[in-house]
């Protein structure tokens, strides 16, 4: 009996220290300095506000965006941050406004009838700085966590076109001078797991303040609406 008893007490003990042995290994194998949604990539639609009259998009206008974001936690816990990256959007926006050059390469806008082209599609392409607040119920357990991250987006137009087809002809201009080089506004992204709704609200108009139509300055400026994937 006293043997069947110290057989009992040592499988016992084996199993304690075996026990708290994976709970160390499983302790050391976690993360506890992660850092979370590193890399993003987004699809969005496009908007325009502050129009002139008779002015009005056409078909559709979508952004892809993607880019890196470095994580910067601030408690302990990990689950709000400060974050600050580089990225790219281009974005394609149909409507029409009809932009043209003339003898004297100065630029002319008219607003045109839609059903009198195939296309009028303006196309930008930026280097973009994200900033962010983050907030998240993120652990080193789980990847899967709600997630709020207000943020501000300021982005440097380095390429852009105007293509248009239609009744008054076909032509392409390239890097005209009357877009702004800078376009900034206030962001959010929230959601669950990967997958987020994402906006983002212009500050400022696409052009510039020598961009005119009927000797009134355009103010057109831009919303996206979308979706945001974060990874790593």
């Amino acid at each position: 009996m006293k043997y069947l008893l110290l057989l009992v007490l040592l499988s016992f003990g084996f199993q304690t220290i075996s026990f708290a042995q994976d709970n160390e290994a499983m302790e050391e194998s976690l993360d506890t300095k992660y850092r979370e949604d590193q890399f993003y990539f987004g699809v969005s639609y496009n908007l325009l506000r502050k129009m002139p009259s008779d002015m009005a998009q056409n078909g559709f206008s979508s952004g892809f965006h993607l880019g890196f974001i470095r994580d910067m936690p601030v408690n302990t816990s990990r689950t709000v941050a400060f974050g600050i990256g580089l990225g790219y959007s281009g974005n394609a926006i149909n409507q029409n406004l009809y932009i043209s050059k003339d003898s004297q390469n100065n630029l002319n806008y008219t607003v045109v009838e839609s059903g009198s082209f195939s296309k009028n599609k303006i196309t930008m392409h930026l280097v973009e700085l994200p900033f962010e607040f983050r907030w998240r119920s993120s652990t080193a357990e789980s990847y899967k966590f709600f997630r709020i991250y207000p943020g501000f987006k300021i982005g440097y137009l380095f390429a852009s076109s105007i293509k248009y087809k239609g009744d008054l002809g076909e032509f392409k201009l390239r890097n005209i001078d009357d877009f702004n080089d800078f376009q900034y506004g206030f962001t959010l992204s929230a959601g669950y797991d990967k997958f987020n709704a994402h906006i983002y609200y212009a500050l400022n108009s696409i052009f510039k303040d020598q961009a005119k139509l009927n000797s009134q300055t355009l103010q057109t400026s831009i919303i996206k609406i979308g979706l945001m994937l974060y990874i790593l």
